[in-house]
């Protein structure tokens, strides 16, 4: 019937594979005909879909267009994709204040809707750490474990009956936001006595829900009888009573008290209201050097808000040095708590289900923000060559870009497999040099074992660099200590390095002249000859073995 916001959810659910109905071309037709419409969604949408030629032809300059026009419409997606774009140069010159702009624009918002209900991040499954079994990661509860954990609540397990009810009140690992299962669960751990289980409720009952309806009097109660424990939940709750005069005239001396008596137990919330009262005179006096402190002892636990005022005061050089860099960094981390992060659990449950294709458009629109979760989780779907929605010869450069940018952002397993694909010629040429310089990066940077082993190989071999078999054996050594994992391949390696040696020194040594002369294995037993070595080494080990317990 032409409604435009039918027609935008329509043509997600296509795009995103919703309700199993994926359909990329029927979405381009969809999103083509509200963006003549001005949609700013569906500009986004092309602008994602040109940056990976997904049903589309591969164009970055469209994609920079699309996503412009999307971000003056009020695209927040464009907003952050751009911002991403001008803080790592991706398609245009690196330019941090421009960043700095688009990441404000969208962190403003977020914090906003956080102050008016705290924002709890979704989990973000890697899917690059289990790839034997994916069901079997701590970041979502199983449905078996919820089971266990709902009769141990049940037997009067006071830790599992809050930590339930934590999860529902959220809505965390998995778990839908349930605020009637929240209230029976605190409700049984207060009964017992727990002073965290008592400080909830007076939380439910202050911001007020479908179970616990907004209740003044009703908060102040259970948050003094928590307080009264010397819980910090409790006292944080009591001071944000007479902070926002919820059923009490404003009282900001008590609200300071009970704020700092919260943060000196470590409470984040508290440490964050007692940095704004500092940050904004409430109560006291300006103080920036107080607020950054108490804003920067929040923001280590995670603080989105605390991480957000922190942002303000290095985007306007208020009680720090301005620094654009730091501001962005801390803007973007504000950014990724965003409603959007909810595609990492419908693109993981997609990915266990089954269906690759909808899981890869999710993680590579979220990739395309910025995230690096996102950027290593579809370079891995990648690599398996398992979607259909790319050609097979796309697949490994544009897996190779994204271990790119997840490298770039720190992650020390996508700088391996950068290494890796330069090594073995995949979507790119075959560069012993590049991978040899990516592997060194993650063994001085990470301390990452298989960059080690991998690196120890070249220098035995010399592919790449100059050959060294004591740099080798120091490297290889190393990987031992680093993984525990790494022991046996680094125990055949290194029985291999010694076996070729030994050879080396006694059937390769010339009599006559008495110089060494070192014959290139490969010429004579094959390219593979230090398979064939390892296979031998194995065979002696087994008849040794065999015969010692025989």
């Amino acid at each position: 019937m032409g409604n435009l916001n039918a027609m935008e959810k329509m043509a997600d659910a296509l795009l995103f594979g919703n309700f199993g109905m994926q359909n990329i071309t029927a979405a381009i037709q969809l999103y083509e005909s509200l963006a003549n419409e001005g949609s700013y969604k569906a500009q986004n949408a092309l602008g994602f879909l040109s940056s990976y030629g997904i049903g589309m032809e591969y164009d970055q300059a469209k994609a920079l267009i699309y996503y412009t026009f999307g971000s003056a419409g009020g695209s927040m997606m464009s907003q952050m994709i751009l911002g991403y774009r001008y803080l790592s140069g991706i398609n245009v010159l690196q330019n941090c204040e421009v960043a700095l702009n688009h990441y404000k624009k969208v962190a403003d918002y977020i914090a906003d809707k956080l102050e008016k209900s705290e924002g709890i991040p979704v989990e973000k499954v890697r899917l690059t750490e289990r790839p034997e079994n994916l069901s079997s990661n701590s970041e979502i509860l199983d449905w078996d474990i919820y089971q266990y954990y709902k009769f141990l609540a049940e037997r009067g397990d006071i830790q599992i009956q809050v930590s339930l009810g934590q999860l529902h009140l959220i809505g965390r690992k998995g778990l839908d936001q349930d605020y009637y299962k929240a209230l029976y669960y605190f409700l049984k751990a207060a009964k017992a006595g727990s002073a965290n289980a008592m400080a909830f409720i007076g939380k439910m009952y202050l911001e007020g829900n479908v179970a616990a309806p907004q209740n003044n009097i009703t908060a102040f109660k259970y948050f003094s009888m928590a307080a009264s424990k010397g819980n910090a939940i409790g006292l944080h709750g009591l001071g944000l009573v007479y902070f926002y005069g919820k059923g009490v005239p404003v009282n900001y001396a008590e609200a300071l008290k009970y704020f700092q008596k919260a943060a000196e137990k470590g409470w984040p919330n508290a440490q964050f209201h007692l940095g704004y009262m500092y940050y904004s005179g409430s109560g006291v006096w300006k103080d920036y050097k107080l607020a950054f402190k108490y804003f920067y002892l929040a923001s280590q636990s995670g603080q989105p808000l605390a991480i957000y005022y922190l942002a303000e005061m290095y985007a306007t050089g208020k009680g720090v040095l301005r620094s654009c860099r730091t501001a962005v960094e801390l803007y973007k981390g504000v950014c990724e708590l965003g409603h959007w992060a909810e595609k990492f659990l419908t693109a993981y449950f997609a990915y266990k289900d089954g269906d690759i294709d909808s899981s890869l458009v999710q993680y590579a629109l979220l990739a395309e923000m910025g995230y690096e979760v996102a950027q290593s989780n579809s370079a891995f779907i990648l690599e398996s060559r398992k979607a259909n929605i790319l050609k097979k010869e796309k697949m490994y450069p544009m897996a190779l870009l994204l271990w790119n940018r997840a490298a770039i952002q720190g992650n020390a397993y996508a700088r391996v497999k950068i290494g890796d694909y330069h090594y073995y010629g995949y979507g790119t040429k075959k560069d012993y040099q590049t991978a040899a310089t990516h592997y060194s990066v993650a063994v001085d940077k990470y301390h990452s074992a298989q960059a080690m082993f991998n690196l120890a190989y070249m220098y035995e071999h010399g592919l790449g660099i100059a050959k060294d078999i004591h740099l080798a054996r120091r490297l290889y050594d190393m990987a031992a200590q680093t993984s525990p994992d790494a022991h046996i391949p680094v125990f055949f390696a290194l029985m291999k390095l010694e076996t070729v040696h030994l050879l080396q020194d006694i059937l390769f040594f010339n009599q006559f002249t008495k110089q060494w002369k070192w014959i290139k294995l490969d010429n004579t037993v094959g390219p593979y000859w230090d398979i064939f070595v390892i296979g031998l080494i194995v065979a002696v080990l087994i008849f040794l073995f065999r015969h010692r317990y025989g």
